[in-house]
């Protein structure tokens, strides 16, 4: 070790969400801590969240609301810091915040009072942050990390890795953290974009005729490991180059390539019930009788749409029957999604069977420890993933 590198308690990797929180507690702790970032302002991805009020957390967080090979990871973590406790953090800075839906909590004004509050808390905990960080390289012996970078030399007993994945690259996002926990002989889960728009093409293309409408529906996605689908009730908005809006952003965390998208654009009416006049003795069962039927529980667009992209094929009862039963279970075939560039998250990553859920500590590496995105635990859309972000920042921060 050379005179010139700088010794400390615990070097953190990253300087977003999970990094900024890790780094606070754990120098409040009494250790001495650096922050290292590549770029030249911490908490980017903070600034732009929830349309730059930051969606920071969920009342309902729970297990249940996060996508991992083992569903079962994030339950110690979640079960020791609580939105409840960030709740109180940011009461404890005056920052004003609201519910908007589904327990997803804003701040009322711009979220860089959620960054202004995290960095005081950096500062509470004498932590050194050192940004424009270029060239970061790690080695270990005896126990010990040495981080190369532009910044400088720095070593410690301890390693915390909260470098993100590879959502929104504009923003700085790389893959440093699933390269470091290769090198050190941890698995990864293949990264992908979760999160994000998914694209048509083909036949599904004249879809995008539609772009601009939005209806609330029901997504499904599909989960190894559940026990049946997972389904979102929230908005479907079609977009120029396919499908997006809450409902679709939260199933493509679960939806892979080559598979169908399931859609219930009726997801509030009663089975038989949309069609139901047409069925009866002398009225009138033709294509412009169907659109009237539908504009009565969707958008006049998306209604007229599908009235003349699927009619039934003939106006018997079992017809209308059949086409009323696609209504709810509607097929969309995406050929990819938007990509890393429009996604929110990254899903996959560092393999919860190399960590220790308690600590989020690499079983075979004492001191090396993984948190944040960078992890395979993605949560759903609404303030979930930065639940995650505090909890596992505050797992390894008590750890190390």
């Amino acid at each position: 070790m050379s005179a010139s590198t700088r010794q400390f308690d615990v070097i953190v990797l990253g300087a977003g969400a999970a990094g900024l929180m890790c780094a606070a507690v754990a120098g409040q702790r009494g250790r001495r801590v650096a922050l290292l970032d590549h770029n030249g302002q911490p908490g980017r991805k903070i600034l732009i969240s929830g349309g730059g009020r930051c969606n920071f957390t969920n009342l309902h967080c729970g297990p249940g609301n996060f996508l991992s090979e083992n569903p079962h990871f994030a339950k110690s973590a979640l079960a020791g810091y609580q939105p409840r406790h960030f709740i109180e953090l940011v009461e404890r800075y005056g920052i004003a915040w609201h519910e908007k839906t589904l327990g997803q909590l804003f701040c009322d004004g711009p979220a860089r009072a959620i960054v202004d509050m995290l960095l005081a808390e950096c500062v509470a905990g004498n932590v050194e942050v050192a940004l424009n960080a270029g060239g970061i390289a790690v080695e270990s012996a005896g126990g010990e990390f040495r981080v190369a970078s532009s910044a400088g030399a720095f070593t410690a007993g301890a390693l915390v890795v909260a470098t993100g994945g590879l959502s929104i690259p504009k923003l700085g996002a790389t893959g440093l953290g699933y390269d470091l926990a290769r090198q050190f002989g941890l698995a990864v889960v293949e990264p992908r974009p979760a999160l994000v728009p998914l694209a048509l093409g083909g036949a599904e293309a004249r879809w995008t005729a539609l772009a601009g409408v939005s209806a609330e529906v029901v997504a499904q996605g599909e989960c190894k490991g559940l026990r049946g689908p997972v389904r979102f009730r929230e908005k479907l908005l079609v977009t120029h180059r396919g499908l997006s809006g809450p409902a679709v952003l939260q199933a493509s965390s679960y939806w892979r390539q080559g598979q169908a998208l399931r859609v219930d654009f009726a997801p509030g009416a009663a089975a038989g019930a949309i069609l139901a006049a047409m069925r009866q003795p002398g009225e009138r069962r033709d294509e412009p009788a169907l659109r009237q039927a539908l504009r009565a529980i969707l958008p006049q667009r998306l209604a007229s749409f599908l009235a003349e992209a699927g009619g039934p094929q003939g106006w018997s009862n079992a017809a209308l029957e059949a086409r009323e039963l696609e209504l709810h279970r509607w097929e969309f075939h995406p050929v990819g999604t938007e990509g890393f560039e429009k996604a929110e998250v990254t899903a996959g990553g560092v393999d919860t069977a190399a960590l220790n859920a308690r600590t989020l500590e690499a079983r075979a590496v004492p001191g090396l420890f993984f948190i944040g995105e960078v992890v395979d635990v993605t949560g759903h859309l609404g303030g979930f993933n930065f639940q995650w972000a505090w909890a596992s920042a505050v797992a390894a921060a008590r750890a190390v």
